[in-house]
């Protein structure tokens, strides 16, 4: 069997790399040139690359080297990608999108981000796809089910958080109980209608009850146990409702981890505009989790970048096309005709 003239690498750096168009052809055309013509790799190479290159666990494996195992915050929140063309592409369906404020169709992306404040680091993430593809490595399972396999991956892989961080989608009872099973403080938004008893004297919904402006308030969670919840309300008006099991929290803590659980929507951004997590065009679903795969190891360099040396993501983009813009602007090639 021939050698793969292509490897992840060789696919992460071409993603970091790349500014707009991020297909196969694109990552075939811009290789550096070789002295013998028969290794230059084709866009099949690349192809077959994402064919084979799935591996769930090799973004941890890079991971890891940059969280801390004891401490920290672990963020867990879901993405729209937008796909509004793909009408045959692999795990496709129609999802909420809180960028469009509607349903869209896109593929449905799940994280479990690490941070301290500063880090954003992707240690683990799913695909939604709904039942229609059950015989896909995330197949069959609703969000829950996949919130609740990423905490039981993360808890194996000896991560022990200060807290877990997420929507008011995830805090359904299962999902509380299993991050108090495994010895974890939670600390999320709750809907305005979630029932609970501030007084013995029956459940309310959370919205209803007398709340002091800061500090939050110890209620009993129906089906659950004691919680602290906190109102906290925007410069626009908006009311959002959060909640704890961690009864000793404070308003200082509360708004820390408020500024940590917005870190994911930086993440979503910045996977986005800056590693073309959205942009492949490959139709397999194989070949999509790949991709997605391989974008989010691509993210993991642009960050280590930020942290270790100063260097925004979109920074260390527009450097890697800075020299030859130069080279253009000092021998323009497209220029009008002298006139005769």
């Amino acid at each position: 069997m021939m050698p793969s003239k292509v490897d992840e690498l060789d696919y992460i750096n071409f993603l970091i790399a790349a500014q707009r168009s991020f297909t196969c052809t694109e990552a075939s055309r811009s290789q550096p040139d070789s002295i013998n013509p028969d290794v230059m790799p084709a866009h099949d190479s690349f192809n077959r690359l994402l064919e084979r290159a799935f591996d769930g666990g090799s973004l941890w494996e890079e991971a890891k080297r940059l969280v801390r195992l004891d401490g920290g915050v672990l963020v867990v929140d879901d993405s729209t990608l937008d796909k509004p063309y793909a009408e045959k592409m692999e795990l496709v369906t129609r999802h909420w999108s809180g960028k469009h404020h509607r349903v869209v169709m896109g593929i449905n992306l799940i994280t479990t981000l690490w941070t301290d404040g500063n880090k954003l680091i992707p240690c683990d993430f799913r695909v939604y796809d709904k039942p229609m593809g059950v015989d896909g490595p995330f197949g069959g399972k609703d969000k829950n089910e996949h919130f609740r396999d990423m905490l039981t991956s993360a808890e194996a892989r000896g991560l022990n958080p200060r807290y877990v961080v997420f929507d008011s989608w995830y805090t359904g009872l299962d999902n509380l109980k299993l991050v108090r099973s495994l010895g974890w403080c939670w600390f999320a938004r709750i809907k305005s209608n979630r029932l609970v008893n501030p007084d013995r004297r029956g459940n309310v919904p959370v919205s209803s009850i007398d709340m002091p402006p800061q500090g939050g308030v110890v209620v009993h969670l129906k089906a659950y146990g004691f919680v602290k919840v906190f109102k906290t309300v925007s410069s626009n008006g908006g009311v959002d409702y959060w909640a704890t099991d961690d009864v000793e929290m404070n308003e200082k803590a509360r708004e820390d981890l408020q500024d940590q659980g917005w870190g994911i929507e930086v993440y979503h951004r910045g996977i986005k505009q800056c590693c073309g997590v959205e942009r492949s065009q490959v139709r397999k679903a194989i070949k999509q989790l790949a991709h997605i795969a391989l974008s989010l190891r691509a993210f993991l360099r642009l960050e280590l970048e930020r942290v270790t040396n100063g260097v925004s993501w979109y920074e260390s983009k527009i450097s890697v096309i800075r020299g030859a813009i130069r080279s253009y602007l000092a021998n323009p090639t497209f220029t009008m005709a002298a006139s005769a």
